[in-house]
């Protein structure tokens, strides 16, 4: 089985599949912003766009997330924003015709929400002012200049399923989606303090300067 989590830059995506991966034995997070940021290191700065326009990336992603769910035991959890209904079905539609289980959710929440989250994210950002435009804030900006774009469209029936996470934790994010696909997470006995550290330690090794 395939978790595509979907939604907004700053909704939580990452978070969530760390939380799934951790409680949901043999399970693997397979990123499809690797291979993206693979392409764009190939391609000169001015020439750089969305690599999710260029077809490299989504027949790659394809191809990955086919070998991996056919010779793979166990779930593999995608975190990546999709908006274009087309590049979906070029990847996730793909990936079903091809007779496998994918389960797509969008994490939704309202704007101001996920301005929080994202003002929230802000931790080591100061060094965005000596890494140039590429660095975290950079990015961050990105996805403030995104923002609308995706809570419209994500909102659409071709982004169905839907999950509501103004006013839940990311592990009960992870219980919402384990249900709906009929998984089975071990239990979360991670304390307050625990959870922010371990959420802390993921947003810190997703920093990127590249």
């Amino acid at each position: 089985m395939l978790l595509w989590i979907n939604g907004p830059f700053g909704g939580g995506k990452t978070q969530t599949a760390h939380e799934l991966r951790r409680r949901l034995p043999g399970s693997v997070i397979c990123d499809p912003e690797h291979p993206g940021f693979g392409l764009h290191r190939m391609t000169p700065p001015a020439l750089r766009g969305d690599f999710q326009d260029l077809p490299a990336w989504r027949q790659g992603v394809f191809e990955v997330l086919d070998k991996v769910l056919t010779e793979h035991p166990g779930t593999a959890i995608a975190p990546m924003t999709v908006v274009e209904p087309a590049y979906l079905d070029e990847t996730v539609g793909r990936l079903r015709e091809r007779g496998h289980d994918v389960r797509h959710f969008a994490l939704l929440a309202e704007r101001e929400t996920v301005l929080r989250r994202l003002r929230e994210r802000n931790f080591g950002h100061v060094l965005g002012f000596v890494s140039g435009a590429n660095s975290p804030l950079f990015r961050n900006s990105f996805a403030l200049s995104k923002l609308d774009l995706c809570l419209e469209r994500l909102r659409g029936t071709e982004f169905a399923e839907q999950l509501r996470t103004d006013h839940l934790t990311v592990p009960q994010v992870a219980d919402r989606i384990a249900a709906s696909a009929g998984l089975t997470l071990t239990s979360n006995t991670d304390s307050p303090l625990q959870g922010r550290l371990r959420r802390a330690w993921t947003g810190i090794k997703h920093i990127r300067f590249d």
